[in-house]
């Protein structure tokens, strides 16, 4: 299945709050005892999709497809298994920017201001889970398709410095030394230590104009 976003979000309800207040109800087509889904059901956004567990792997990616609970996409199963096979219980798959979009190229050419508020209302709440957070910097060369991808990031480690989380890589970095994207990485692959603030201000270095297309 592909997903098209429909471009604005006009009278989408998005707060994350109200969302969240929502996830622990009972669900026909999943387990709420096993999964954190927000929204509970599909829609043009996703904020969190996870396994529940005590000690969970912040993986980040750049924006959500159509992975839902007991229908993870490939990228999600190798997740999952590279968060088990490094010693945590659950995985949390968070992105950058959360509007749904199967093609990084059909992401929409202007950020969304209310959208990415609430996304990182998200982000704090999923740091405030872990009493030490480990966040996975999985999101690829992905990452240049768009300007104010590098916006959000900055806002995101800010909060995990507040939060006092720790980034980590999974396999080698690219020629441009952005980190490894989870498809295609061994299941009994390594987290290593990432400084993601090096990263930004050494390897995203902002547009002046124009989008990578």
């Amino acid at each position: 299945m592909r997903h098209v976003p429909t471009g604005e979000l006009p009278g989408l309800e998005t707060d994350f709050g109200t969302y969240l207040s929502r996830a622990g109800l009972p669900r026909e087509n999943y387990d709420v005892t096993k999964w954190l889904f927000v929204p509970d059901s599909y829609t043009e956004f996703r904020y969190i999709l996870g396994t529940r567990g005590k000690n969970p792997l912040i993986c980040i990616g750049i924006n959500p497809s159509t992975a839902e609970p007991d229908h993870l996409d490939r990228t999600l199963q190798s997740v999952e298994r590279i968060a088990l096979r490094n010693g945590y219980d659950a995985f949390t798959m968070f992105n950058v920017y959360a509007q749904r979009a199967t093609s990084p190229d059909d992401m929409p050419r202007e950020m969304n201001l209310r959208l990415h508020a609430e996304n990182m209302k998200a982000f704090r709440y999923v740091l405030s889970q872990s009493e030490s957070p480990v966040v996975w910097a999985a999101w690829g060369s992905i990452i240049e398709k768009r300007s104010y991808l590098r916006t959000c990031l900055e806002d995101m480690i800010l909060a995990g410095e507040q939060a006092g989380a720790r980034w980590v890589k999974c396999g080698q970095v690219s020629r441009k030394g952005h980190p490894h994207h989870p498809l295609y990485l061994r299941s009994d692959s390594p987290l290593e230590n990432f400084d993601v603030r090096a990263y930004v201000e050494n390897c995203l270095k902002p547009k002046n104009k124009g989008e990578t297309r």
